[in-house]
């Protein structure tokens, strides 16, 4: 009996090991590796009872006998495009929170003394992945990417990758269980084996020192069993090269200087950078950029700057599916464009990389933002941990993009939440230890307005490098006097205030109701809250920026007016088929003015 159960707590510690073997960092720059795409048509097994797991679906069982049966096939199933989401793929799954199993198979040659990583852009939310019927780790997160090694675990041949995705809410998640968007589910980025040599270049950062329009500091970080190694960093254009030379721990310290041409929206210029390594080598597009707050304004290169953006949710408008594709970025970016804008803040987590990267070469800021939205459960005790996760995972892919400026790390929580200061206090730590050279938000909306007063005091703000506010004013809360006569109570007086969110809803073409009544949801009651707001923009201390909330009508199923809304949040500047609003006008106006 005693060794019986002896068995059974062995056994019980090994499935929890297997179990808890969580994805790796991707490597830096992934695009820019030897990379095979396994994008493209997988099979799937829809799961809405969570039964696949009890069957062990990922072992594909066949049947040995006469007698047996199996009661689960991908073959005679439906077939999903991956990248992509599942929701809307198939009519079934519009509105399906659960589990999908999706199958690959993929040919593999093993090369002499390489090493072999499977690659994941982002699935939603949860990842449990197999390869030829062995678990070789997991992932929590929606959208950022992750990785494991396969050298030993691959075959010579044909392989079976087997994922298990659910997109179910957690209320220990990142985001919770509430949340205004659509909660789009799958493997929704690019999927890839990467060879690399048995020593290769997992990591870099080339950027210029916080303050310093010429000095770059930086490193490179090795991984493999021969670490110490002669690094040379290339630009060919300014016909540079840096020498340096890694550690015992494979990492090299960088610094160097040169004469840059900077970036900026105005002339978004891209330098080929080459980081080489005696056994390796990668490429990238690096702009070189300073970024910083100076007394109450924000300074790009030494220069004021004042930051026209908006708002985009990873969603392709015309297609109503999860934008992931340099199509889908350049449909949204371009919009972001035409309006006037030299940022998008892309809420309310991480895009794709495609998303970022496009934005760069366009002339467009980026402000990355966690999906820490919310009632975020921060006294949970995985969350802090989770938490950090995911901002390394998104740090480690932007870190060297110039066009990222601002790290955002929370919207909307409440001080009242327990453990909130404590967790967020330590997660704007840690990002500035992973990274100095660009700002830190914190997204807040819980500012009081009485007789026509805003009141901001949050001690978030303290950690802060501006103080970026929500407010919907004219829509969820009423004018309590005239917009330019508005007056404002902020406990951080000196720092830049940056309007994150402010808007209203219409739906486009609804225009022969009368339009001073907020629930008949029409252009003309939006039109005025934008001129309202803009207006109001006049009494705003220390402004350096607004953000209005949203750039495109996107899905959202806790939006039920079905004659205006229908599934839809309308706060759009545009519908969801790209027709200018009346609102956009007003704001196109107010950026050519700044």
């Amino acid at each position: 009996m005693k060794i019986a159960v002896k068995g059974k707590i062995v056994l019980l510690l090994a499935l929890f090991v297997l179990i808890n073997v969580k994805g790796q960092t991707a490597m830096v720059n992934s695009q820019a590796r030897n990379f095979k795409s396994l994008n493209g048509k997988w099979k799937v097994i829809i799961d809405p009872t969570g039964i696949g797991d009890w069957r062990q679906v990922w072992q594909e069982k066949k049947p040995q006998k006469k007698t047996d049966f199996v009661e689960y096939s991908f073959e005679g199933g439906p077939e999903l495009e991956v990248p992509g989401d599942f929701n809307t793929q198939m009519p079934e799954l519009t509105y399906f929170e659960g589990t999908v199993w999706y199958k690959k198979q993929f040919n593999h040659t093993k090369g002499e003394d390489k090493r072999l990583f499977l690659y994941f852009g982002a699935v939603n939310y949860l990842a449990e992945v197999y390869l030829n019927g062995e678990k070789i780790g997991s992932h929590e997160g929606g959208f950022t990417p992750f990785q494991f090694e396969i050298t030993h675990k691959v075959k010579a041949g044909n392989n079976t990758l087997i994922v298990k995705v659910n997109n179910q809410r957690k209320e220990n998640g990142l985001p919770g269980v509430g949340y205004d968007w659509l909660n789009f589910g799958g493997i929704t980025r690019d999927v890839g084996l990467i060879e690399t040599n048995d020593a290769f270049i997992e990591d870099y950062f080339i950027q210029l020192q916080k303050g310093s329009l010429s000095n770059v500091l930086g490193w490179v970080q090795l991984n493999g069993a021969k670490t110490n190694q002669k690094i040379t960093i290339k630009i060919p254009e300014l016909n540079f090269k840096h020498k340096t030379k890694t550690d015992d721990k494979g990492f090299a310290h960088v610094e160097f200087a040169s004469k840059f041409t900077l970036w900026s929206p105005e002339n978004p210029k891209l330098y080929k950078v080459v980081i080489e390594s005696e056994a390796d080598a990668v490429e990238d597009s690096i702009g070189f950029r300073s970024i910083e707050v100076k007394g109450s304004e924000i300074f790009l290169n030494n220069k004021p700057i004042f930051l026209k953006a908006v708002n985009i949710h990873e969603e392709n408008p015309l297609k109503g599916t999860r934008a992931f594709s340099k199509e889908d970025a350049k449909i949204l970016l371009n919009a972001a464009k035409e309006l006037g804008c030299n940022l998008v803040r892309l809420a309310h987590y991480p895009h794709s990389e495609n998303m970022v990267k496009e934005a760069e070469k366009m002339g467009l800021m980026v402000w990355d933002e966690l999906p820490i939205y919310q009632h975020i459960k921060f006294s949970d005790s995985l969350v802090p941990q989770k938490m950090e996760t995911m901002l390394k995972e998104m740090v480690g892919r932007d870190k060297n993009r110039a066009a990222v400026t601002i790290w955002s790390l929370s919207n909307e929580t409440y001080s009242s939440t327990p453990n909130r200061n404590k967790a967020l206090i330590s997660l704007t730590k840690k990002c500035k230890a992973l990274d100095s050279t660009r700002l830190i938000s914190h997204v807040i909306n819980t500012q009081g307005y009485a007789n026509n007063t805003f009141t901001v005091r949050d001690s978030l703000y303290k950690y802060s490098d501006i103080v970026a506010i929500n407010e919907y004013i004219g829509w969820y809360i009423p004018w309590q006097g005239s917009p330019s006569d508005t007056e404002w109570e902020i406990d951080f007086p000196d720092k830049p205030v940056f309007i994150s969110e402010f808007g209203g809803e219409a739906l486009y073409g609804n225009n022969d109701l009368p339009s001073d009544e907020a629930a008949n949801w029409t252009e003309g009651y939006q039109e005025q809250i934008y001129k309202d707001q803009v207006e109001m923009f006049k009494t705003v201390p220390n402004l350096v920026g607004v953000c209005p909330w949203i750039l495109f009508d996107y899905k959202s199923l806790g939006r039920m007016n079905q004659l205006y809304q229908n599934g839809y949040n309308r706060k759009g500047l545009l519908s969801e088929n790209g027709e200018k609003k009346k609102a956009w006008y007003v704001m196109k106006d107010c950026f050519n003015e700044k």
